[in-house]
């Protein structure tokens, strides 16, 4: 748990450090730095699943303030390799606790870019343990030259596109929806 929390600060001082910001297209539409989390989301038609989600977990505001925020966001087809109905069972009003637990479990309180993930698994020895909002952990390593996910279920997700900054974080776009246990 030390080691979380010594990890987790260096991290936030690393990711404080200011940096030239650019927008990055995702889902046929241009991210800008200069808004929030949901100001870009809803633009983008890879992710229309997650603001649907996001909407009907009542997360709206959460992922409107200051933050920041690290969002590891599933696209629609990560969401479509979940089991059939899933989504559909999830998006029920009565469902809705579990919604934000699954939701939450791809937030990670504070800004950290891929650079920070990758010098956290590098001083790591090849893993990094992120906290999530939800409260579980998200481990990164690499495969190859590539970022993934392993969750607290053992299946992983490849982050498919790094760094879109937001004016409360920032995004990374990933292929498979990771679960909490």
């Amino acid at each position: 748990m030390k080691k979380l929390m010594m990890l987790t600060l260096g991290l936030a001082v690393v990711c404080s450090t200011a940096f030239a910001q650019k927008s990055v297209m995702v889902g046929g539409a241009e991210m800008y730095p200069t808004k929030n989390i949901i100001e870009n989301a809803v633009n983008s038609k890879d992710h229309t699943t997650l603001v649907a989600a996001v909407k009907a977990a009542g997360l709206v505001e959460t992922l409107q303030s200051a933050g920041p925020f690290t969002v590891f966001a599933p696209t629609n087809d990560a969401f479509a390799k979940l089991p059939a109905g899933t989504v559909d069972n999830l998006l029920k009003a009565e469902n809705k606790a579990t919604l934000s637990s699954v939701l939450t479990y791809h937030v990670v309180a504070g800004k950290f870019s891929s650079a920070d993930v990758a010098k956290a698994i590098k001083a790591g020895n090849g893993k990094a343990e992120l906290k999530t909002v939800q409260g579980g952990i998200l481990t990164a390593m690499m495969s190859g030259k590539d970022v993934v996910l392993k969750d607290e279920k053992g299946n992983t997700s490849k982050i498919t596109i790094m760094d879109v900054n937001q004016s409360n974080g920032v995004i990374h776009v990933i292929d498979t929806v990771v679960m909490p246990k």
